[in-house]
């Protein structure tokens, strides 16, 4: 018979592996078990001080917190989940850094996932999230069908909406008017003159926000160019680019060759288009004024400038995860909605 049966092998190999305890960690610090405890639950309970010798102790023991007991614990995650049209975005991107700098500064972690426009991956990342037990959602878009907003209010966790407006919200809300944005830039280009006016962009089924730009812009040639028709050039199977905003000035040239204004859903559209224009040898603005939105710092580099729509795109991810965590604190919440509103950039492209 084999001294040291693979029985005994495999348990000594098992009982060598030690994992760093809490307790290990505040030896190492110095501190109660309790004080890494809290540490770690909110780094703001502790000093400064206290938090850094913490944090080198997890270091020096190679500590991993055991996060499922400790939510089981607390009944909390200490993560949120957010659900943005498109990892690609830049625009959104800024949104998500405001957001991860405020609730890193709590302690909690985001889940990140992307719809690409569609209602049924939203309600499929709904789904998923949930069975992860985050603490709060935070969604782009105030449009979800009746499944996602069923299993947004069932999940009895905090909810803001953004980059939209609506009177109705699941929750909270931090967005402004999209329609009353592109509105404000038809009265622009009209009090400086344009008169045939063509709204340009991608817009996808389930891009919400861009079909409210265009209402905006259809409400407001109504009301200040009741004597013009809408003109539009809208096409949905192009990705979100400059190369599309290039074939998109070509269509627009060819459909309305009266066109002295373009007016697009996004800066990528409008960028795409002026660079076009100056290798045809259309002369921006006099010939044609183009007009963006979002404020991406190429509206700002092109020569010359594009007039556009500025959105305060970190400020939203940071008043949403003041919200979140004044909701997930059960802190008292004086305004549930939060206009951030816009600005018109006017340059030189219009």
């Amino acid at each position: 018979m084999s001294p040291n049966p693979p029985t005994a092998r495999r348990s000594r190999r098992k009982s060598s592996v030690y994992a760093a305890t809490m307790a290990d960690v505040a030896q190492h610090a110095g501190v109660s078990a309790q004080t890494v405890s809290r540490a770690l639950r909110n780094p703001k309970e502790v000093s400064e001080e206290t938090y850094a010798r913490i944090e080198e102790a997890i270091k020096a023991t190679n500590y991993v917190q055991n996060l499922a007991a400790s939510h089981l614990a607390s009944n909390k995650s200490k993560t949120v989940a957010a659900i943005i049209p498109l990892l690609s975005a830049s625009i959104f991107s800024e949104t998500i850094q405001g957001l991860n700098e405020i609730l890193l500064q709590e302690g909690y972690q985001l889940f990140i996932g992307h719809t690409d426009y569609r209602q049924d991956r939203e309600e499929a990342l709904v789904r998923t999230f949930s069975a992860r037990r985050p603490d709060g959602f935070f969604i782009i878009g105030t449009h979800h069908n009746r499944l996602t907003t069923s299993l947004l209010k069932k999940s009895a966790v905090p909810v803001v909406e953004s980059w939209d407006w609506t009177e109705r919200p699941i929750d909270m809300l931090v967005g402004f008017s999209n329609s009353s944005a592109i509105a404000s830039m038809v009265e622009h280009l009209v009090e400086k003159g344009y008169r045939n006016l063509v709204f340009s962009g991608v817009i996808k089924p389930g891009d919400y926000r861009a079909k409210e730009r265009l209402a905006g812009f259809e409400e407001a040639m109504n009301r200040l160019l009741p004597d013009r028709p809408i003109r539009t050039v809208i096409i949905s199977d192009k990705p979100i680019s400059m190369d599309t905003g290039s074939a998109l000035l070509r269509m627009v040239r060819e459909r309305y060759p009266e066109a002295d204004g373009i007016v697009f859903s996004s800066d990528l559209f409008a960028s795409g288009a002026l660079l076009e224009c100056q290798k045809i040898g259309i002369s921006i603005p006099s010939e044609l004024a183009i007009t963006g939105f979002g404020d991406y710092e190429i509206a700002r580099q092109l020569n010359p400038g594009l007039t556009t729509i500025s959105v305060p795109t970190y400020q939203i991810g940071e008043a949403a995860a003041e919200l979140l965590l004044a909701a997930m604190n059960s802190r008292r919440i004086p305004k549930r909605s939060i206009d951030v509103g816009f600005k018109l950039i006017a340059r030189g492209s219009a």
